[in-house]
This record gives C-alpha cells, structure tokens and sequence, in this order.
C-alpha cells in the first residue's frame, strides 16, 4: 500500500512538469524573457497544474509496482540518479496545490451516458521509454514517463503491464536509451546524429531529445553556478523552467543564489519562499534557510522565517539552526550600525556568551555594542572574549571603547601587543597613541611606554602623535624636546600647521627670533595666528601691579599628625621621551586624595603665589560672564577675582582674555590663568595653562617651581613618596630647597624605610631651628626603635 502511495505521489508531480514544459511561453512571461530588454525573472514559484481537460485514467500503480518488483529481483541494481538530470521526485516534494487523482472508476459502474459517447480515436504514444524503464526495473522513472504521458495524451490509458509492451526490436534505440540512463549525454548525441546520417528519415522518439534537453539544460546550469557565471545561470533556469520545481531542489538552491550574488535580493528571496511553501522534505527546508542566510539580509531572513512550521514536538523546525541564526543577525548588526535587530537573537546570543564559553560570542556583543556607541557594554563583553582568548579583534574592539571612554593608557596598554596584526590594528593603537599624548591635564605616562610609543610612531611616521608629543614636552617646560618634536612632525607633513604653530611658539619661547621668522616666512598667507604672533600693542592694563618673585616660593598644606605607616610598596621612574629627544618630567594623578600621613609637617599650604602688590580696585563682586567682555577688561577682571581668593572664576576670565590678538594681554592671561590653578590646587592644569601663550623665562621658572612643590605634595598625600622624592628633586634643580620642602622630604625617605637619608635631612631641618625637623627626628626614632616609645 506504501509503494502505492509513493507511485501516486510521484506521477501527480511529473504530470504538473510535463505541462509547464507545454506551456513555456506563459511561464517565460512570468520570467519576464519575453521583453526584449529585460534580463531574466525567476518564475513567480506559483504552483504548477495541469491544463483543463478530460479527467486522466490512472494506472493500476498497485499492480505495476508489484510487477516491478518481481522483475527488479531478475535485474541489476537501480542505477544511481545520472548526473546532469533532474532528480525523480519524492513524495514529500510534491506541489500542494496538485489535486489527488482518485481511483479508476470500474466500468460497470461508470455513468451509462458515458457509454453513448463516441470514444476517441486511440493516440499513437511512444511507450518504447516506458517498457525500458520497467525492464530495467527503475520504478521511479517508470513512475513518471507514465505521468508525463498522461500528462500529454489525456484519453492515454497505461499498459496494466508496462513489461508486456510489445519490443520494439530497435537495438540501437535501447542503446540510446541505455546511454541516457548512465549521463553519457554527449555520447547520445553523436549516437542520433550518426544513426541521422546513416538512416534517412529516422527520427528519434520525441520523449528521449525531451529529456535529453532537461538533462543538458541542467548540466549547463550547475557548471555556469560553480564557475560563478551567475547571469548564465538565472537565463538557463529561465529557459527550463521544468527544471525549477521541488524535484530538482539544488537548482533552486543556485538559481536562488544567483539571483542575491547578482544584487537581485527580492528575486533571491522570492526562490527561497517558494521553496518554503512548496516543498515539504525537512532537511530540504532547513538547509533552505541555512544558505539563506548566508546571502540575504536581515530583513528579508525575517519574512522567510514567518514560515517556519512546528516540528512535530512542541517546537518549530528551524530550532537547531536557531542559534546560528541569531549570530548572523547580530553580526549583520555589526556591519550596519543602523540595522535593529531583534532583542530576542541579542538576548539567545548573550546567554550563549554565558553558557558556552566561545570568545567569538563575546565578540560579536562586543562590536555590536560599540557600533552603536554603547562603550560601557562594549567594554564588558571585550573584556570578557579578551578573558577567555586574547586576540587583536578582542583587543582592538576594547581599545576602541576605552579610547571613546577617556581611558587612553590602558587602551594604548591593550593594543601595544598586537599593534602590527593588522592596518587597523596599527591605526587603532596609533589613535589610542596620540589621544594618550593629548590628554588634558597631560596624563602620568612611565617611561617605557613613552619610549615604546616614541619607537612606534618615528618608525611609522605618524604625525598626530608626533604633534602632542610637542605640546606634551612643552606641558612638562621642555622647550627643547617640544621643538625637536615639532619639527619631526613638519618633516613628515610639511603642510601641517598645528605643529607649525607649535614650533614657531616655541621658538618664541627660546628665543630663537631667526627661527620664529623662518617659520613665519614659510606660512606666510596660510596661517593667520602664526602671522600675528609676536606683534605688540600699546594696549596694556592700567595699573600694573607685581607678579610673585622667584623667591617668593608657595608654602605646603598642614599634614595632621598620625602614626608612622609601612611604606608602599609602589615605585616610580621619571619619563623620558626615547625620541627626538627625552622629557623627563611627568603630570601628576588629577584626583588628589587628602589621606594622613605618617607624620606632621607644620605651617603648609598649597601653592599660593604671593599678592602682586599695590592694586587698584576694581569692580568684580558682580557675576558677570567674561565670555562677552573684551579681553582686556577680561584680564583686568581676572586679577581683580584672584583678589579676592577666587581662583576659579578667574580662570573662566584668564580663559577670555587668551582670545586676545595682542601679544602682552595673551602672555599676562596665561600666567593668570596658571597662578590661580595653583591656588586651587590643580597643577597639572597650571601646566598646560603656562602653554597657552609664550612666557618670560622668569615667569616660566617660577611657574615650574610653584608646579613642581604642589606635584611634590600631591604625591606624598597619595602615599607615593617615590613619586614625591622625583618632583622635589626636579624643583631642586630649578630653585634651593625650602625648609618645609626640607622636611618632606625626610617623611618621604622615612615611608619608604630609607631611614639613614630620612635622619640626614631631619638633622639639616633640626640644625636650622626648624620644629619640623626636630619632630621629625622624634618620629623617626619611633619608627625605628618602636620599643622604647611610651
């Protein structure tokens, strides 16, 4: 009864492609090759069905069957599918809209009107294809020439056994036949073209050059798909269309696929939903929606998953291929930062980051995330594929979100390792480079990774870094360094005018005035403010009054006494540039925390640059915005705020008198503008304000001083007493060392257990009546015999 079954099955399906072979023009109008212009549609994947007519006699499938199968015992095996031609359909990939024929109706029970009417003439069918097959004992293609031909002869009634068919005695036909069977396609040919020649007249049975023009259409369809000659193969699946039905599903499958690598993305889709509502073979289907989805876009995966169909189990057929579904929409999300998808496939993909451990997940969250500037997810999930496997994409993703976070070290710290993988690997970390080098306050940077970065950015010419470079030794008062850094760059891009104007300010600052004039000659009409630097104007405040002496050295904040600590174990190298040239100083932490320390150092305070004397008063108690005031009553309202013990509304006021185009007023605001980010206790801003404008030697030395001690201070509070040490002796080498300075520094070596320098400098604080030094020299006794303290 099965066999019966599959026997019908098959013949309903055969009929529907004999009858689109029948109606070929209407199909290529569907194809669209009928307009002389247009280049080849696939068919609507309408299903197919047979023209109206007479209802068909079906065969006795039962019988025939039986009757093969007794011969099929006599014979050789079934002969594999031949290459080239469509594949015999299977029950499951019959259309569904093809009605199921019904039983024979016996003719004793047939209408007796039927009776009455004239029967009609008996058609002359070729039925020599139908005995062979049967010989053979191939019931699949037995199967369908009985469909095909009654499919084109109606009132055709088949043979009850197809084996009792008279031979035809035609040997050279069986042999043709027999070469059909095995692919021997070219072979054929020759065979009909000589037997033309030799025979006049002869014609071979129309059935067989049928099949053989399927067969050869078929084989040139899949060598124009594997040689990616994809226009060939839409115009071949045109011109068959026989060929494009779920029998043949692999040529669906390269029709389809043609159609979405020529750009024809609805074409494409429309072959896979025609597979989807067509055919009904499961592994068929979800290998359907696998090659889908490696070439059609998320939108159109998601129409072709609207007909998914349940399982069976209480789940839907694609489910085992679910989570590779999801992957590729998320990665589809990777690549277009405007494609939302779903959060159903970000959420499957998240708890399989979670569960299955793969890195690639990670990834993949990890760059959806930061496509979207979601930097702080971004970060977790690099982080976490960076965990389970260390690779350049995990590393240049989590520098990427690092950089976009303001955290430039480490992101230059993440990448250094795998700087040379890859172009955008070196241009990431080239970015995570000079935005390290442009931070602002200038950041704390060691120095071996100053010297690395230098390394990498002279050996790949890299000029934004090679800039900051300049502005980060002139932060640190290395006018030399800055200049040799700016010239670099300009080497590497002549046209570069940042730098340009870098050099030519520091130039100014050196002194160098032939220099200045070089560079101010070479840009001439390019650069405006290179220009105007260093023109004068009679334009000066109206009472001047005294700016801190050198010798008028900031004082340190009060230390509250408190038991003497183990020293941290924390250390400290000054920085040094490898090249042009070295910088040797380095930015402090911005965030200060005040802990106590071991000891008290009396009678400190933060830099605070003395009075400039005699001042006249002038009005600055009202708020005023000093963006809409001229720079120079800008300036004038500056010192008047530090007067007052303001700093940091005098630095918004320095910061509107820097937009000055007058020489003076730019050097007294950046000085201005330094000094009260010394009250505040910001040095590292008093840094990179000093820059803003050239300054006089003497002011740039007591600036450096004033720097230096507030470092020094913030350093120890910090508990980094190397740190400390480094910075007080920067200082001493600028100016000689005070005695609150002095004793510092004692409390420095007495935390790191240098206790023999620690007693040197107390004893010189002490020999000089310094309270400090003598209380000093008490608690460093308790630090070192411990037993003796009360």
């Amino acid at each position: 009864m099965k066999s019966s079954l599959v026997a019908v099955s098959v013949a309903v399906v055969v009929a529907g492609l004999v009858t689109a072979l029948k109606d070929r023009a209407a199909i290529q109008d569907m194809l669209g090759l009928n307009q002389p212009a247009a280049a080849p549609q696939l068919m609507l994947m309408g299903r197919i069905s047979g023209p109206d007519g007479p209802p068909k006699q079906p065969a006795d499938m039962q019988s025939i069957a039986e009757q093969i199968q007794a011969t099929a015992g006599a014979q050789a095996p079934i002969n594999a599918q031949p290459q080239g031609e469509p594949a015999a359909p299977q029950p499951d990939a019959v259309a569904q809209a093809q009605p199921q024929p019904q039983p024979q109706q016996p003719a004793a029970q047939r209408p007796a009107a039927a009776s009455t009417n004239p029967q009609p003439a008996a058609p002359k069918v070729d039925e020599s294809a139908l005995r062979y097959f049967a010989s053979r004992g191939d019931k699949a293609r037995l199967q369908a020439e009985i469909s095909r031909l009654q499919a084109l002869y109606p009132n055709w009634v088949p043979p009850a056994d197809p084996l009792a068919v008279p031979q035809s005695g035609d040997k050279q036909l069986e042999a043709m036949w027999q070469l059909y069977s095995e692919g021997r396609y070219a072979e054929l040919r020759k065979s009909i073209a000589d037997r033309q020649a030799a025979e006049a007249g002869w014609q071979p049975p129309a059935d067989l050059l049928d099949r053989l023009d399927v067969a050869e259409a078929r084989a040139r369809l899949v060598n124009a798909s594997d040689l990616k000659q994809y226009a060939t193969v839409v115009q071949i699946g045109a011109a068959t269309p026989s060929l494009l039905t779920c029998a043949d599903i692999d040529v669906l499958w390269r029709v389809a696929e043609a159609f979405a690598r020529t750009d024809r993305t609805q074409r494409a889709q429309d072959a896979y939903t025609y597979i989807l509502k067509a055919c009904t073979n499961p592994q068929e289907r979800l290998a359907t929606m696998q090659k889908a989805s490696g070439l059609l876009p998320y939108a159109p995966m998601q129409v072709l998953l609207g007909l998914e169909r349940p399982d069976g189990n209480g789940g839907r057929e694609f489910d085992s291929i679910r989570n590779d579904l999801a992957r590729n929409f998320v990665a589809a999300g990777n690549a277009n930062p405007d494609l939302a998808v779903s959060p159903d496939y970000l959420t499957l993909v998240q708890r399989l980051a979670e569960t299955q451990g793969l890195a690639s997940d990670n990834l993949l969250l990890g760059w959806y995330h930061l496509r979207r500037e979601n930097y702080a997810d971004a970060e977790k999930w690099f982080r976490a594929a960076r965990a389970k496997e260390d690779s350049a994409s995990a590393s240049q993703g989590l520098a990427l979100a690092l950089i976009a976070e303001k955290k430039e070290q480490e992101a230059e710290d993440v990448m250094y390792k795998w700087r040379g993988d890859s172009k955008d690997a070196t241009a990431t970390y080239l970015a995570a480079t000079a935005n390290l080098m442009a931070l602002q306050p200038p950041a704390n940077i060691p120095e071996e990774v100053l010297s690395r970065i230098a390394t990498e950015i002279i050996a790949q010419k890299y000029v934004p870094t090679a800039q900051q470079f300049g502005w980060y030794a002139r932060s640190l008062n290395q006018p030399q360094t800055a200049a040799r850094w700016f010239e670099t760059a300009l080497r590497w891009k002549p046209d570069d005018e940042p730098s340009a104007y870098g050099l030519v300010i520091t130039r100014e600052q050196l002194n160098d005035h032939r220099g200045v004039a070089e560079v101010q000659r070479l840009w001439a009409g390019r650069s405006a403010r290179i220009a105007q630097l260093g023109e004068t104007s009679a334009l000066t405040p109206q009472v001047r009054a005294p700016l801190p002496g050198p010798g008028q050295a900031p004082q340190l904040q009060q230390v509250q006494p408190q038991q003497v600590q183990a020293p941290q174990a924390q250390t400290y190298q000054p920085q040094v540039i490898a090249e042009p040239a070295p910088v040797v100083a380095a930015a402090a932490p911005a965030e200060r925390p005040m802990p106590r320390q071991a000891e008290p150092i009396q009678q400190a305070s933060r830099p605070a640059p003395a009075t400039r004397g005699a001042r006249q008063i002038r009005g600055c108690s009202t708020t005023v915005d000093a963006r809409l005031l001229d720079p120079q009553s800008a300036l004038n309202r500056g010192w008047c705020l530090m007067d007052l013990n303001r700093p940091m509304e005098a630095v918004e006021a320095f910061e509107a008198a820097l937009a000055s185009p007058t020489r003076k007023v730019r050097e007294d605001a950046a000085y201005g503008q330094s000094l009260a980010y010394l009250r505040a206790g910001l040095s590292n801003n008093a840094a990179v304000a000093a820059t803003k404008a050239p300054q006089t030697r003497q002011r740039a030395a007591e600036l450096q001083v004033s720097i230096l001690a507030d470092r020094a201070l913030a350093a120890f509070t910090a508990k980094r007493y190397r740190e400390a040490l480094v910075y007080l002796d920067q200082r001493a080498q600028l100016q000689q060392e005070r005695i609150d300075l002095m004793v510092l520094r004692g409390y420095s070596y007495m935390n790191l257990q240098m206790y023999g320098d620690a007693e040197r400098i107390f004893n010189a604080a002490a020999a000089v009546g310094s309270k400090d030094g003598y209380r000093g020299l008490a608690d460093l006794k308790d630090a070192t015999h411990p037993e003796g303290k009360q």
